[in-house]
Parts: C-alpha cells; structure tokens; sequence
C-alpha cells in the first residue's frame, strides 16, 4: 500500500476528502442566497438561519483544514489557538444534543498537527458524541477517543490496517490517516493503532 501511495496520490484525496467536507454547507449557502434573490419574505427566517449555521460550519472547517493540511505557520506555535480551532471542528461535527467533547494537552507545537490531524481520524469513528482527548507524555503524544455509540467494525479494521501497512481500500474518507501517516514517516515518529476500551493513535 505504501508503494501505490504517493505524495500526489495523497494530495488528491485530501482536496477530495476537505472538498466533500465542505460542499454540503456551501450548496446551504447557495440555496438561502438563492431563496433572497426570489424576494419571499416568508422564508426570511429560515433563511437567516441557514446563512448563520452554514457560515459558522464553514468557517470552523476552513481554518481547521488550513491549519492541519496547509503549510506551516506561527498559528500552530500557538497552543491555546491549536486546542480553539480543533474544538471548533468537533463542534460542526455533533450538535447540542449529542457533542463531541475535547480534552487537549500538549506543550510541544511539534505535536500541534499531528494531534489536529489524529483528532480528525478519530472523529469520523464517533457516533451520537462522544469525547476526543489528547495529551503528551514522555515525549510521545497519545490520541484517545469514546463513542456512545459503538463504531463501525469495518472503519475500525480499516484505521487498524492503514496503520499496521495491512490491505485497506484507498478511499478519501481515511486521507488524514494516509497523511498522518506520510508527515509522520518523513519526521521520524512512529504510529501505532490502539484499541484498549477506546480507539486510539500512539504517535512517538
């Protein structure tokens, strides 16, 4: 699998995996710009609220994807402004009913996108909320995430073999791990796959 994937490969499923992510709140946006151009009053309030969530969601997701897959920048020497935008991600992901919680410590900015990017591979696991926690020891940085609901058996095998080097289909829906797994390799660190009564990354 490391041989089929290059780096071009792996930057086509990231635009494709961040585009999906972001097109559904876009096409919102258009149909309420498209609802205000037909001069309905009635659905003013509607529209208003379309815009607002749509916007917030986009917003959240843009800096989140610009931090975690663009190039480097002082943003992620930040700490404070690393754990804001991650919790600001998992906020468009649950809603108030079921939310996905974050718990972040870390001190070294090394681990700022490895821990945003891991987060990110996490949270497509978790279902009707849940809690994604992250913290540094020992010079390692460990990502742990719970569901209320069980995950998918079959995403859980996949994340397992995708970090073990085992078969998995190359999808956009795992290019953060595939990502996560490049940056790594090319510094030095080591990933390994965890389930303990949780799913979670080792990355050291």
């Amino acid at each position: 699998m490391e041989n089929i994937l290059n780096d071009t490969l792996i930057c086509e499923l990231v635009c494709t995996r961040i585009s999906h992510d972001l097109i559904g709140n876009i096409g919102a946006v258009s149909n309420a710009v498209e609802l205000l151009e037909e001069g309905d009053m009635d659905f003013l309030d509607d529209i208003k609220s379309i815009l607002k969530t749509s916007s917030t969601v986009l917003s959240a997701r843009q800096k989140f994807f610009r931090m975690a897959f663009g190039l480097d920048n002082a943003n992620l020497e930040n700490m404070e402004l690393v754990q804001k935008t991650t919790q600001d991600y998992l906020a468009t992901l649950g809603n108030k009913n079921f939310p996905i919680s974050l718990q972040m410590s870390i001190q070294n900015p090394k681990f700022a996108r490895p821990a945003m990017v891991g987060t990110m591979v996490l949270a497509d696991t978790i279902i009707k909320g849940g809690w994604v926690k992250i913290e540094e020891l020992n010079g390692k940085l460990y990502i742990g995430a719970h569901s209320d609901v069980e995950p998918s058996k079959e995403k859980t095998a996949a994340l397992r073999n995708i970090c073990e080097n085992g078969k998995t289909e190359i999808s956009a829906q795992y290019a953060p791990l595939f990502y996560l797994k490049k940056i790594l390799n090319f510094a030095g660190y080591n990933l390994a796959f965890i389930e303990d009564g949780i799913l979670g990354l080792a990355i050291g």
